[in-house]
C-alpha cells in the first residue's frame, strides 16, 4: 500500500536542524527522511483485531514538530521507526477478526492512536497502573517490547500509532487496529468533523479533567485546533463564564467566536487590557518583563507551549491560579518560574484522552466529544482549511507548517484520493 513514512537517521538530523532553516527539502523533501512510498501492509496479530480504509488523516504540530526536529528528544525512546506517520484518523472498517464484536464492513470509526496494554496483548489482570485506569495515553509499557506478536516478532516499543514501525499511521492507504481503539461515528456527522475527534479530544480531556472550573474568567491561548477545540470543548462541556481567547489571526478569531469565546484578543497590548480588566495592577522591575498583582486569570490554558506563552501564562496568573499547559512544551531556555511559587500557581499537563467521569458514569473522552458534537452542532469543521492526496504530501506538510503565509488551521490529508 501506499504511504508517508518517516525515518530517524544521525545524518537526517544534522541536515534537518542545520539545512532546515533555509529549505524544507531538508526536512520534507528528497533530503530528509519523509518518503512517499509503497509500504507492505501487516496482517491482523490475532482474533480481536481489524483492518480500517482510511478516509481522511490529520497533520499535527507534533508531527511537524518530529519532522523538523524541534521537538525534544525526550520521548524518543517511547517510538519505533521508521515509521508511517499520522495519529488523527477517520476510517471505514473493512475487515474484523472472528472475534471481534460491534463493528462491520462499511462502518465508519474514529481511531484513538495511543497504545494500550491491552494493545500490546497483556491481559486485563495484567494492565499497567495508568491502563488499569483508563488512563492509556501513560501507559508504563510504552517503552518495551508487547506481548503480541505482528509478522512473528513482538509488538515493537511505542506510545502512539503513527510513531511505530509495526502499527502504520494514518498517512496510508490502510491501517490495522485492536478493537478497543475504534468508536463508531454516527452518520449525522460529516467526515471534516470526524476526522477532527482525536484533537478535539484533547482539549475535551484536560477541559473535563480540571473542573470545577470556577467562575472564570478562563483564558486560552493559541490559535490552532487543539486551542480551538478546548474552547469548544469548555463551552460544550457546560462552562458558562466569560472566555477570552488569545488569538494571532482573524480567521482563528472568526471560529473562536462561533466556537464559543467570549471575546478575542491579540498578543501584547490587548491581552494585557484584559489582564487589566481583571483587576490586576502593572508593576515595572529593575529588568525584565512588566510584572502582575492582584485580578488575574484564575484557569489558564496554554495550547501552545513556547517560552513565551509559558512566561505570559504565569505572569497573567490569579495567585493560586491553575494553568494547565496542553501544547508540546519542550525544552525551553531562562524560563522564569518565580511566580510559580511567589502566586503559589498550580501547574497541570495533559496528554491525549481516556476514561471520564461523564454525567451519569463513565466514558471515553472520544465517546463524549462524538456525543457533543451531535448535540452542539458546533462548526468545528470549519478548521479544516485544506485537504491534500497523500501524492502531495510535500504540499500539505508545508501548508501546515507555514500557517502565517497559508492561512492553515488543520491540514488533511485523503489517501482514497490518488
Amino acid at each position: 500500500m501506499r504511504a508517508v513514512s518517516f525515518n530517524v537517521s544521525i545524518p537526517g538530523f544534522v541536515l534537518g536542524k542545520t539545512l532546515g532553516r533555509v529549505t524544507e527539502s531538508a526536512v520534507f523533501g528528497g533530503l530528509s527522511g519523509v518518503r512517499f512510498r509503497d509500504v507492505p501492509e501487516p496482517p491482523l496479530p490475532a482474533a480481536d483485531w481489524v483492518r480500517v480504509e482510511v478516509m481522511k488523516a490529520g497533520i499535527c504540530g507534533t508531527d511537524i514538530g518530529t519532522l523538523t526536529f524541534k521537538a525534544s528528544p525526550a520521548m524518543e525512546p517511547f517510538g519505533s521507526f521508521p515509521a508511517v506517520l499520522g495519529h488523527e484518523i477517520l476510517a471505514r472498517v473493512t475487515e474484523v477478526g472472528p472475534a471481534v464484536r460491534g463493528f462491520e464492513r462499511g462502518q465508519r470509526v474514529a481511531v484513538d492512536p495511543m497504545i494500550s496494554c491491552t494493545v500490546r496483548g497483556f491481559p486485563r489482570d495484567q494492565a499497567c497502573p495508568s491502563c488499569a485506569e483508563g488512563l492509556h495515553c501513560t501507559c508504563a509499557r510504552m517503552g518495551e517490547d508487547g506481548e503480541l506478536q505482528v509478522a512473528g516478532r513482538p509488538l515493537r516499543r511505542g506510545a502512539t500509532v503513527g510513531y511505530h514501525s509495526d502499527l502504520p499511521g494514518g498517512w496510508s492507504e490502510r491501517i490495522i487496529a485492536h478493537e478497543s481503539q475504534l468508536f463508531p461515528v454516527d452518520d449525522a456527522l460529516d467526515d471534516r468533523t470526524a476526522a477532527l475527534i482525536e484533537p478535539l479530544s484533547v482539549g475535551m480531556h484536560a477541559a473535563l479533567r480540571m473542573r470545577p472550573w470556577g467562575e472564570g474568567p478562563v483564558l486560552v491561548v493559541g490559535s490552532g485546533p487543539i486551542a480551538l477545540g478546548t474552547i469548544w470543548s469548555l463551552r460544550a462541556a457546560g462552562y458558562r463564564g466569560e472566555l477570552v481567547a488569545q488569538i494571532k489571526r482573524g480567521n482563528e478569531a472568526t471560529i473562536a467566536r462561533r466556537l464559543g469565546a467570549s471575546s478575542v484578543v491579540a498578543p501584547g497590548d490587548e491581552a494585557r487590557d484584559a489582564l487589566v480588566d481583571t483587576g490586576a495592577q502593572a508593576y515595572m522591575p529593575i529588568v525584565g518583563d512588566e510584572v502582575y498583582a492582584g485580578g488575574g486569570f484564575p484557569l489558564i490554558f496554554d495550547c501552545v507551549g513556547s517560552g513565551q506563552t509559558l512566561s505570559q501564562a504565569m505572569r497573567f496568573a490569579a495567585p493560586r491560579g491553575r494553568l494547565v499547559m496542553l501544547g508540546c512544551a519542550a525544552e525551553i531556555r531562562k524560563l522564569d518560574l518565580t511566580f510559580v511559587w511567589a502566586h503559589e500557581l498550580d501547574v497541570k499537563g495533559f496528554v491525549g484522552y481516556g476514561r471520564e467521569r461523564w454525567r451519569d458514569g463513565h466514558a471515553h473522552t472520544f465517546q463524549i466529544t462524538h456525543e457533543l458534537l451531535l448535540e452542539t452542532r458546533a462548526p468545528v469543521s470549519e478548521m479544516v482549511t485544506h485537504v491534500f492526496p497523500l501524492r502531495q504530501y510535500r504540499d500539505a506538510l508545508s501548508t501546515a507548517a507555514n500557517r502565517r503565509r497559508t492561512g492553515s488551521i488543520k491540514v488533511l490529508f485523503d489517501p482514497q484520493v490518488r
